[in-house]
C-alpha cells in the first residue's frame, strides 16, 4: 500500500464518472432525461430546459435538489423517470473488481443517485460484490453532496472515522466538505465535472482513472 494510505480502513466512491469512464456516456442518458422531465413538466422548450437544469444543478448540487426546493417535485417519480435508462455503454471491470477486492477495510458506495439505480450500474460492472452497502440519495435524506449534512449522515450510518476514509469523487467540489472533516480525497479527473473552482487544496490526489490508481496504490508492478 502507499505509504499515506496505510493508515485507511474506509474506502467510499462517488458512482457515476467514477466507477466507470466518463467516456462510457452513461450520463449523456441521464442528462437528457432530465432535460426532457423539466421540458415536460414547465412546457418550455429542449434550450430553456437545458438551461433551468444546469441552474439547479449549480445552484443546489443535483438537478433534483433545485426543483425539490423551488418546485416541490416528487424525487420518486423524477428518478424513476430520468434512471430509466440502458446500461449497454457499460462494461465489465475485472482489474477494478480486483483492486477493490484487495483493499484493507471497508468500501462503500456514497451517491447522488438511488440505490435501484446504482445497483444496476454495479452489476453491468461485475462490482456487486466489492461493496458493503450503497449510500444513496434517500439515505441522505434527499439532501445531496457536497452538502455537509450528506458526509455527517454517511460517517453516522456506518460509524466512520473520516481520518481513516478515502472519498474518491469525479466532482472536485464534492470532495472539499470530505476534506474539511478529515478524509482523505481523490479526484477522479475525466472531464465529467461542470463548473471549476480555483482552489484545488482540498484535493489529495489526481486521477484520471480510478482502476489504475488503485492498482498504482497498491504498488502493482
Amino acid at each position: 500500500m502507499h505509504p499515506a494510505l496505510r493508515h485507511i480502513s474506509n474506502w467510499i466512491f462517488d458512482l457515476d464518472n467514477t466507477l466507470y469512464p466518463a467516456s462510457a456516456d452513461l450520463f449523456r442518458q441521464i442528462d437528457a432525461k432530465m432535460t426532457a422531465y423539466i421540458a415536460n413538466r414547465f412546457a418550455v422548450d429542449t434550450a430553456e430546459a437545458f438551461r433551468l437544469q444546469k441552474s439547479y444543478f449549480l445552484g443546489h448540487g443535483t438537478t433534483l435538489a433545485g426543483l425539490m426546493a423551488e418546485h416541490d417535485v416528487d424525487p420518486h417519480e423524477f428518478l424513476d423517470f430520468v434512471h430509466d435508462v440502458e446500461m449497454d455503454v457499460l462494461e465489465e471491470n475485472a482489474p477494478l473488481a480486483a483492486a477493490i477486492a484487495r483493499l484493507p477495510g471497508r468500501k462503500i458506495v456514497f451517491t447522488n443517485g438511488d440505490g435501484p439505480y446504482a445497483g444496476r450500474v454495479l452489476e453491468r460492472l461485475g462490482l456487486s460484490q466489492s461493496f458493503e452497502a450503497i449510500h444513496d440519495i434517500h439515505a441522505m435524506d434527499l439532501i445531496p453532496k457536497p452538502q455537509a449534512s450528506a458526509y455527517a449522515g454517511l460517517c453516522a450510518a456506518f460509524d466512520l472515522d473520516p481520518a481513516a476514509s478515502v472519498f474518491a469523487d469525479d466532482m472536485a467540489r464534492n470532495l472539499a466538505p470530505a476534506k474539511a472533516i478529515g478524509m482523505t480525497t481523490v479526484w477522479v479527473d475525466n472531464g465529467s465535472e461542470q463548473g471549476h473552482d480555483a482552489d484545488r487544496g482540498f484535493i489529495d490526489f489526481t486521477t484520471h482513472d480510478i482502476t489504475h490508481w488503485l492498482h498504482d496504490i497498491l504498488e502493482d508492478q
